[in-house]
């Protein structure tokens, strides 16, 4: 179906010429899925922007190569002529679909617009449709969330709501770039099966864009393995598993979590001490309970884990625990202080022991603050160093995270996601904090750069003897660094035991549920 030959795509900036994607070839049959694995910055996503015509130029430019799309070259395509194939005979699903969904349009209009562009039908018929697809991605009561808008939608439907858009007028090649990347694994099994599913019955290829090597083990028929733009290994799905070849393959599947830490639990009493906790939002007459009579320890040095999907209350019993919201009854204490009642002063003093690692360092670092101005910051404000000290004990901060001091007059945005994290740990460990709540911190970085900041992670656990609340939606990851786990649903805990024997021998229909979600489970126990 499509054949890509000798692919050259490149970026001219004011620091040069960047090669993005360096002479790349590989192929989509009917009927196949094809994944394109690497990590960011590898160049797989502008590969495939570029066949549809999505590559900005300038400053992009195509420098060589064919995209051969039943026998029709796309590269060679002008731009009202790809209108015509585009979204039509090749659909894209994007990554992030809150931003790609237009947030003024309902969601019914949306998805009739690319069948009245490109067929002659009736906005009754083009309604129809519409509705056929809701159902078919497994959205719930389309007829009334057809005139919805975006954001009444979770995460995992709007991704359904974008897969419906991509399929409306049957193409032959689907192009999904990284449409899990954010979802719970749930949620991202859902969508990795509704993609399965829709290519076996509609027939059609599938090319998948990914980091994740477990992510496409389900699915994939064909991987190719990318890297600097460059491609540098091709093979069936367990070929690249059993037998990868690559040094640059091996290490995405290395660092895919599997197994966990030697749990040894601190033989010390609770730090943290939560009982019958209730974090309420109002929401019309009835309330939302996102946190719903909530009890459990934390004991001194342990790290505990806190899974559950999204909307499970995981983050919101993060923010109770240091007042990031309001409680709305129940107690927490730290080291026996009754936290729920503190105000002021107090509560700004405490918070020097009590620090949070948020999940998007993008957004929570401030973007006209420098990292040594972020890093000084805490400490300032505390005040545990002074103007004139204060330098020191941020480069000892810089090397404690991994980061070269030269780096620290930088600004957030020159750096990339793994390296940002880093900077927002340094800040929660600027006050040398005796417990952390760490939200979600590696949820959307590629798994190499996971695994690192993870590991970053253990080290400093050990080396500051730090508490440690380790909120995530993926138990691989979780399994890798908690002692004990509990698992949150709709605002109460289902299950809690030490983490070896919540995998071995889970006792609740939702644990087992999703244990069952993680990514390649089957081609990860061959490993």
């Amino acid at each position: 179906m499509l054949t890509v030959e000798n692919l050259g795509v490149s970026f001219v900036t004011r620091m040069g010429t960047n090669k993005a994607v360096d002479g790349i070839s590989f192929t989509v049959e009917t009927g196949k899925i094809t994944a394109i694995i690497g990590e960011s910055g590898s160049g797989k996503s502008v590969a495939c922007y570029s066949l549809l015509g999505l590559v900005p130029q300038p400053p992009g430019r195509i420098d060589s190569g064919r995209a051969l799309f039943h026998g029709q070259d796309l590269l060679q395509l002008k731009p009202q002529e790809l209108r015509k194939i585009r979204g039509r005979d090749i659909a894209m699903v994007f990554q992030d679909p809150m931003t790609c969904l237009n947030p003024y349009m309902t969601v019914g209009k949306q998805l009739m617009e690319p069948l009245l562009y490109h067929h002659k039908v009736s906005t009754e018929q083009a309604r129809a449709r519409a509705l056929e697809l809701m159902a078919e991605v497994g959205l719930r009561d389309p007829a009334t969330t057809i005139d919805n808008y975006p954001h009444q939608f979770s995460g995992g439907m709007r991704q359904r709501i974008m897969i419906a858009m991509a399929l409306i007028n049957e193409p032959q090649l689907l192009i999904a770039d990284e449409p899990t990347t954010a979802l719970d694994v749930t949620i991202q099994a859902q969508i990795l099966k509704l993609l399965a599913s829709l290519q076996k019955k509609r027939d059609i290829g599938i090319l998948f864009i990914s980091h994740d090597l477990a992510v496409v083990a389900d699915i994939a028929d064909q991987i190719v393995v990318m890297q600097e733009g460059r491609i540098v290994e091709t093979g069936n799905r367990d070929d690249i598993f059993r037998n990868a070849q690559h040094p640059y393959t091996r290490k995405l599947l290395n660092a895919i979590p599997r197994g966990g830490k030697p749990v040894e639990l601190p033989a010390s009493e609770p730090l943290v001490t939560v009982r019958n906790l209730c974090t309420w939002f109002r929401s019309g007459k009835s309330p939302v309970k996102a946190v719903d009579d909530v009890s459990f320890d934390i004991l001194r040095g342990e790290v505990l884990g806190l899974v559950g999907e999204s909307g499970s209350g995981k983050s919101t019993i993060g923010r109770s625990l240091l007042r990031l919201v309001p409680v709305t009854s129940g107690q927490v204490q730290f080291d026996g202080i009754d936290v729920t009642a503190l105000r002021g002063r107090e509560l700004k003093n405490l918070r020097r022991r009590m620090q949070f690692i948020f999940q998007d360092p993008f957004a929570s670092l401030n973007p006209r603050m420098t990292v040594y101005d972020t890093l000084a910051e805490p400490l300032l404000l505390h005040g545990l160093e002074t103007r004139k000290t204060v330098g020191a004990h941020v480069l000892q901060l810089m090397d404690d995270v991994g980061l070269a001091r030269a780096f620290v007059r930088k600004y957030p945005h020159e750096f990339s996601g793994g390296q940002r994290q880093r900077i927002a740990i340094g800040r929660a460990l600027a006050t040398r904090p005796e417990f952390v709540v760490a939200d979600e911190p590696v949820s959307a970085l590629d798994v190499t750069i996971q695994a690192q900041v993870l590991e970053l992670m253990r080290e400093l656990g050990r080396e500051y003897g730090l508490t440690m609340l380790f909120i995530s939606h993926d138990l691989a990851v979780v399994r890798q660094l908690a002692d004990r786990i509990i698992v949150l649903n709709k605002g109460k805990v289902v299950e809690q035991a030490r983490t070896e024997d919540l995998f071995e021998r889970p006792q609740q229909t939702y644990t087992q549920q999703l244990l069952q979600s993680i990514p390649g489970r089957a081609l990860l126990d061959i490993n």
